[in-house]
């Protein structure tokens, strides 16, 4: 009996992946550190709720439409390409199966043969053989606009309302750093969380988003304390 041998690669996340992370990354970091410059500027409860419920619809729509536009305009590059490749099959096929046999020798095999598997590929699908090993387009890195919109902007309503619940059941008093500390904690579990989705080492994952996450709301708090006082 046959059996299928089949394979799961971390290229093939990478895609949703990234869009995840950054959305999430930036929902707890900006967030927190929205409430953090906002409570430390002396505001009461229901302003830092108010700014930072605003802070996670603003920023969700905000990581949706960029990631909307950048991927899109990724897509739009693609496919300019493969228009331009198209043609380039068209009018000029003998250099263009020179160009793949160059690419296949380059990469350890002997002409005869490298020449024969780009006439093989070549007379199986031209285009997609150039789209992949001429132009390094692929499936798993394909730009998936909707999808990685979808992604960040729910990743990051995700984030955002974790340090919103925090305020919702920490005592006035001790707001802030409640807020700061648990964040911390989200964003080293989350960092952790995508590194071993994406086949990576927790540690670090987690070590560089807690060291960026700290820094952002360190600067927001001493913003928000320096503009308290002065109003």
């Amino acid at each position: 009996m046959e059996q299928k041998h089949i394979e799961v690669h971390y290229t093939t996340r990478i895609g949703w992946l990234r869009a995840a992370v950054l959305g999430a990354n930036d929902g707890i970091v900006s967030t927190a550190s929205l409430i953090i410059g906002v409570a430390a500027a002396g505001a009461a409860r229901g302003a830092v709720l108010t700014a930072g419920v605003a802070g996670l619809v603003a920023g969700a729509m905000s990581m949706a439409a960029g990631e909307y536009v950048s991927v899109s305009s990724q897509a739009d590059t693609e496919k300019a390409d493969l228009v331009r490749e198209r043609s380039e099959l068209e009018n000029d096929g003998d250099n263009e199966l020179e160009e793949l046999t160059g690419i296949y020798e380059a990469r350890g095999l002997d002409k005869a043969l490298a020449k024969k598997v780009a006439q093989q590929l070549m007379a199986h699908d031209a285009l997609a053989a150039h789209a992949r090993d001429e132009l390094g387009m692929s499936e798993a890195h394909a730009a998936r606009p909707i999808q990685a919109a979808l992604a960040s902007a729910a990743t990051f309503a995700g984030g955002a309302l974790l340090p919103l619940i925090v305020v919702l059941i920490s005592p006035t008093t001790l707001m802030i750093p409640i807020v700061g500390a648990s964040s911390l904690v989200f964003l080293a579990a989350m960092g952790a969380l995508a590194a071993r989705t994406g086949g990576a080492s927790i540690w670090r994952g987690a070590g560089r988003v807690t060291f960026w996450g700290l820094l952002a709301m360190a600067a927001t708090a001493a913003i928000g304390a320096l503009f308290g006082t002065v109003v």
